[in-house]
């Protein structure tokens, strides 16, 4: 079996591997932080070893969950924001057929997802799909008051009892959610739903291999014991004991903060294939809410290329010279499509003809790569051999360790987010939520 490949052959013209490989010492020091778990954040550590600890009893429960669900259910709604439904989406997104919605190849419900805006009008087009239709609810949220997700659920949830009748509701209703605390909690007890344990060890963001992920990939039909080997193997590859010449989330941690010292403060996530855009999603929540803090941490920002480079790409290539790319490329495609011979060539593609679209990909990859280095924008890349479960186990959890390396170097918890609290509190205090009135009162002031 392959793995994922590290290059960073590309970012030398700007600075060394010397350079580069200079921080070895302080990625190091990071991984005795996160090993001994004796750094900033400490107590939010579980995924580190999650995938060598997760069970088959555990793989089975969650298994049996989601055959009950794909049997009972066509539509099944995962409602969660942010690390509650990235992960799981990401996954699902990039193994589905992209145009499954039109003509199901199987049994598997369709998935949809809510609890991630307060769009009034997105709710309302929801709930109208989903009339007459028999769906579930994997509703996810360690307290249960998350506003986006709250709202979503009280909503779909009142539809469901309506639809189906409250005791049959309470079957296709699966809660994940705290151990023993939390309004969901609460709720779930009394309500006799089935419910998963959001271990309180497992930040959101880093929880896609928990119940919170498991869970909704397994609903839609994928392999969740390939995703977890995938993750296990890359914990190995990735592990303390792995010199830093070998460890690729080491290497990708120094080489990131390298650049971001030298004057690279936006890394940019490239990718070649659309099914790969909500990996993207992911990967900016992972790295944006663990590195900027503290008025510091590179920006994550996010392409779809070929597509973006008729928008963005001229951005990038000669825009302000602050930024870094980090390419996902997917070594060999799934599918097979050849270019057809065209007797009256008036669109000038027959030099094409008989080569594989794939093909066409990749030199519109390489050219590309060869533009934005010769444009002064450095290059990391990373080759996934195939787009499958066991693959994408490996990239999560290697940016999983990367991330945590990387906001040690950097000198932050990687582990908290106290930013994302500021807009609550304004919208809580505008909407005279009870308890908020001096942040009440405050704002009245201000408008």
């Amino acid at each position: 079996m392959q793995n994922i490949k590290l290059n960073i052959d590309k970012v030398q013209n700007f600075v060394s591997k010397e350079n580069i490989f200079a921080y070895e010492s302080k990625v190091k020091e990071a991984s005795k932080q996160l090993h001994s778990k004796t750094g900033e954040g400490k107590d939010f550590l579980g995924w580190l070893t999650l995938p060598s600890e997760i069970s088959e009893e555990d793989l089975a429960e969650i298994q049996e969950t989601a055959d009950l669900l794909r049997e009972e259910c066509d539509a099944v709604v995962v409602a969660g924001i942010g690390g509650s439904y990235l992960g799981s989406r990401a996954v699902i997104d990039a193994l589905n057929n992209r145009f499954e919605w039109l003509a199901p190849k199987d049994d598997s419900p369709v998935i949809l997802y809510a609890g991630n805006n307060i769009s009034e009008d997105y709710l309302a087009e929801l709930t109208e799909y989903l009339r007459g239709v028999r769906f579930g609810i994997i509703n996810i949220s360690k307290s249960g008051t998350t506003t986006e997700t709250a709202l979503a659920f009280r909503i779909l949830k009142t539809q469901l009892e309506q639809q189906e009748g409250k005791e049959d509701a309470q079957k296709l209703i699966v809660a994940i959610t705290d151990e023993k605390k939390g309004a969901l909690r609460e709720l779930a007890t009394k309500e006799g739903y089935k419910t998963f344990v959001i271990p309180d060890n497992v930040g959101g963001r880093f929880s896609v291999l928990t119940p919170v992920g498991l869970l909704p990939i397994a609903v839609a039909g994928f392999d969740i014991r390939q995703l977890v080997r995938g993750a296990q193997d890359m914990q190995k590859l990735t592990a303390d004991s792995v010199p830093f010449v070998e460890n690729p989330a080491e290497i990708y941690a120094a080489t990131r903060n390298r650049l971001y010292e030298s004057g690279k403060k936006i890394e940019i996530l490239v990718n070649y294939h659309p099914k790969l855009h909500y990996i993207g999603e992911w990967w900016k929540q992972l790295y944006g809410e663990s590195d900027g803090k503290d008025l510091k941490g590179i920006f994550p920002a996010g392409v779809d290329f070929s597509t973006d480079l008729h928008s963005m790409g001229q951005w990038i290539q000669e825009g302000e010279r602050s930024i870094f790319e980090t390419v996902i490329s997917i070594a060999e495609p799934n599918k097979k499509v050849e270019v057809p011979l065209d007797k009256d060539n008036l669109d000038g593609l027959n030099f094409l003809a008989g080569k594989r679209v794939d093909e066409v990909n990749k030199m519109a990859e390489l050219g590309t790569q060869i533009a934005h280095v010769d444009g002064q924008v450095p290059n990391i890349r990373i080759e996934v051999p195939r787009l499958n479960e066991y693959y994408i186990g490996q990239l999560f959890y290697f940016f999983e360790k990367a991330c945590g390396l990387s906001g040690y170097v950097l000198g932050v918890n990687p582990f908290n987010q106290p930013g994302v609290e500021a807009y609550k509190k304004n919208m809580f205090a505008l909407l005279n939520k009870p308890g908020f009135e001096k942040e009440s009162e405050e704002i009245k002031k201000r408008l």
